[in-house]
């Protein structure tokens, strides 16, 4: 079912060391389906314009004023010629007009519904931007994909180690799943789940009265875990320089 929706569920993370430390919040997300708004806008999508809720394609990428175009440039830059069906959105809206996006996830299909490719475009407190390309044979709905993790995105993580990926998706459910080892193991594990259901103004309008801040209330969760972490004395390390690649395989 090529239209977009709205994922209704929640964010989970759990860190294991030095400190056990956890919270969960309820949540929710577009998916949309990139290239069939390309071919048809969604009445219910307030793209590029000002309301409750919108998507920006300014958002993504490098920028500019096509973020599609700027996915599809990446893939062929990458060689992957295989991503010929659709090309699904995971992401934040803007609410009220601001919008911080942790993390989004490109699902690109092959024209049977398999996985081609996944770019996982993660953001920081910072303004800075990273992509993570998985990509290859083993990629696959519920199988683990690792990367190494070369992107600062939390004080109290060192840019070392490796993410595991793991993208699940059935019975109008999805799940993301991005947990960080290090040297020592398994350090965090986080999660972002929905149920979906179409994007219409009603379900929007719904899910803008449940959680009329939801942009908002992210960059603030953020700033306070960041210092109940610092309460618990968990160490604090420096920001490095961003990578000089914007991609990492």
């Amino acid at each position: 079912m090529n239209i977009a929706q709205l994922g209704l569920g929640e964010v989970r993370h759990r860190r294991l060391r030095p400190r056990e430390h956890a919270f969960a919040y309820p949540s929710y997300f577009l998916w949309l389906p990139m290239r069939a708004l390309r071919c048809a806008a969604s009445p219910a999508l307030n793209r590029n314009g000002r309301g409750w809720l919108s998507f920006h394609d300014a958002d993504h990428g490098d920028g500019g004023a096509d973020a599609l175009a700027w996915a599809e440039a990446l893939l062929a830059a990458e060689g992957i010629t295989d991503a010929d069906g659709e090309v699904w959105l995971q992401t934040y809206p803007r609410v009220l007009g601001y919008v911080f996006k942790p993390v989004s996830f490109w699902f690109c299909e092959r024209r049977d519904g398999s996985l081609a490719a996944v770019v996982v475009e993660v953001n920081n407190t910072f303004g800075e931007r990273h992509c993570y390309l998985l990509r290859g044979p083993e990629l696959a709905w519920g199988r683990e994909q690792r990367a190494a993790k070369v992107f600062h995105v939390s004080p109290f993580c060192r840019v070392e180690g490796s993410y595991r990926f793991r993208f699940m998706r059935a019975d109008g459910r999805v799940v993301a799943r991005v947990d960080h080892d290090d040297a020592a193991g398994a350090l965090l594990q986080t999660s972002l789940s929905g149920r979906l259901q179409p994007l219409t103004r009603r379900s929007a309008r719904t899910a803008f009265f449940a959680m009329p801040a939801l942009t908002m209330m992210l960059i603030i969760r953020i700033h306070w875990q960041a210092l109940r972490l610092a309460i618990k004395r968990v160490p604090f390390f420096s920001k490095p320089e961003p990578p000089e690649r914007f991609v990492t395989h």
